[in-house]
């Protein structure tokens, strides 16, 4: 086995000893989709398992300890991400993707960094994670999720564009969701393209 592939193995050994098992099997249909993605779009497939493997990292965390593990590593805090703190597992994630895991790939780190939000004129890889966490194998059926699966391997930023819309309907829809601005953003960039 390779160096590449005992650290995924390592690090898959960390994460099943931390996540639940729910969100275990979803972080490995995560990783299987970014590498699938990555064959099919040109990307490292070992950098694109590694930022699917590590992107939820830290989601064991309650909001409070998402809080409190980002004061005490000066991670900054938007007023929304105070607000709602679970959105801080993405942040903190790339962190501890660094810190803990010893990813130093600053665009692996950034995938991990954005794939909960989204931002405008994200780099293939970021577009990559984003997708996958949304579209995954063991993701529960949501409407509209069979057009994007289908999406996904024709084009990415068409996919990228579904998948903001989708969610800022549903974010719309429950009213007590605060939807972070950079999901708003993005969605105006990729339905603009």
């Amino acid at each position: 086995m390779n160096d590449s592939m005992e650290l995924i193995a390592k690090i898959q050994d960390k994460l099943k000893d931390k996540l639940s098992e729910k969100r275990f099997q979803h972080t490995l249909g995560v990783q299987y989709t970014c590498a699938c993605m990555a064959m099919r779009y040109g990307e490292d497939v070992y950098l694109a398992s590694l930022a699917g493997l590590l992107h939820d990292c830290v989601k064991y965390m309650s909001d409070e300890k998402l809080l409190e593990k980002c004061m005490k590593y000066q991670i900054p805090v938007r007023d929304v991400e105070q607000r709602n703190p679970y959105l801080l597992h993405a942040k903190l994630g790339a962190y501890y993707a660094k810190e803990k895991y010893g990813v130093s790939d600053s665009r692996v780190l950034s995938a991990i960094t954005w794939h909960t939000t989204g931002k405008p004129d994200m780099n293939l890889l970021e577009k990559i994670l984003f997708a996958a966490d949304y579209l995954e194998p063991g993701r529960k059926q949501i409407p509209g999720l069979t057009d994007v699966r289908r999406l996904a391997f024709v084009d990415i930023d068409q996919t990228v564009a579904l998948i903001l819309k989708n969610t800022l309907s549903y974010l719309d829809g429950m009213n007590s969701k605060e939807i972070d601005s950079y999901t708003r953003e993005a969605y105006e960039y990729y339905s603009n393209l």
